[in-house]
């Protein structure tokens, strides 16, 4: 008979920093503003400037007492074990629990790096969890067929804080590899709806069957206060438009009941803001918002202010996420 999972029912809030970071500053200030949340954690996506797992460990350098996650990193850019060993770097130097998101990237992405696509994103992301989770817990001797090579090398190993692997998920068969092998999973532009009807069951049947915890869920929300002086469809465009030109987010969100195409991404951000998957309003409207993600099985809802700081500037995104976060403490 198979052992009951469990699904912790943690419920926080947590920040992204949501550019590709140039200078540490800025994402300083992103960081001390994530030290007063509930989760004390701050996620940042792969970054082409200042390398991600520098970034935090330049953060826990000058004092930031936060936990940091990836979301995500993509694996074409990096061996497994190499991703192993800066995930441990980052626990290590932080004195805290890491979460290390990992994704294939999109198909043009993994064609780019590696001169062409995986034959199968969903082996490829299977082989590099159970690598990087045998190169942390020293349990890997044979990598196996696949993507890649490890065997043999023995690496040091000591006390320090726990490092969790996530893998980014938009529709079911990342859920179910999530739900086999992951500690997260982390969703971007995920309606609520789809989030509780069809992510979250999948992820726990796939955890149940292989008699292990239900992973969290962790949710990157794009939000934006809605300011008399803001020109709210710009901002809502900056924070979306990117990602609604690859097929696998508007298949998935057509699979959530929204009508968006990757020809047209103005209408998919006005759609995404008509069915509230983008955040806007006032701060108490968006701190509801983020309640409704919540109740739909999210535990970390990861709060992503880049449309106001592409067009605004840091200022006016950390003055919006101020007040959202206060308003989710009331």
């Amino acid at each position: 008979m198979k052992e009951q999972a469990s699904r912790s029912v943690d419920r926080t809030i947590s920040i992204m920093f949501p550019l590709q970071p140039t200078d540490i500053g800025t994402v300083m200030m992103y960081g001390r503003l994530a030290e007063q949340t509930q989760s004390q954690r701050l996620w940042c996506g792969q970054s082409l400037a200042i390398e991600t797992h520098q970034v935090f460990a330049a953060l826990a350098g000058r004092g930031l007492g936060l936990e940091f996650g990836s979301a995500v990193a993509l694996t074409p850019l990096a061996h497994p074990a190499t991703a192993a060993v800066r995930a441990q770097t980052v626990a290590a130097l932080s004195g805290a629990r890491y979460i290390a998101g990992f994704g294939p990237g999109a198909v043009a992405f993994q064609r780019a790096a590696l001169g062409e696509p995986y034959a199968s994103p969903l082996g490829a992301m299977e082989q590099y969890l159970r690598i990087v989770r045998g190169v942390l817990d020293g349990t890997v001797t044979d990598a196996g067929e696949g993507q890649w090579h490890w065997a043999g090398i023995e690496m040091p190993h000591w006390d320090l804080p726990p490092v969790e692997t996530g893998v980014g998920v938009l529709r079911t068969g990342m859920a179910r590899l999530a739900g086999r092998l992951a500690d997260w999973a982390i969703t971007w532009l995920t309606p609520p709806s789809y989030l509780h009807d069809t992510l979250s069951p999948v992820i726990a049947e796939a955890a149940v069957d292989a008699q292990r915890p239900i992973p969290r869920i962790a949710t990157v929300v794009p939000c934006a206060i809605d300011r008399s002086t803001r020109a709210l469809t710009e901002v809502a465009f900056r924070a979306a438009g990117t990602h609604l030109r690859f097929p696998h987010y508007t298949d998935m969100l057509r699979k959530a009941g929204i009508d968006v195409d990757k020809s047209d991404p103005r209408a998919g951000t006005q759609a995404l803001l008509d069915a509230g998957v983008l955040l806007t309003g006032s701060a108490v409207d968006i701190s509801a918002g983020i309640r409704r993600y919540h109740e739909a099985g999210v535990s970390d809802v990861i709060l992503s202010v880049g449309g106001v700081h592409m067009t605004e500037g840091a200022g006016a995104a950390l003055a919006d996420l101020s007040a959202i976060l206060a308003a989710s403490e009331a």
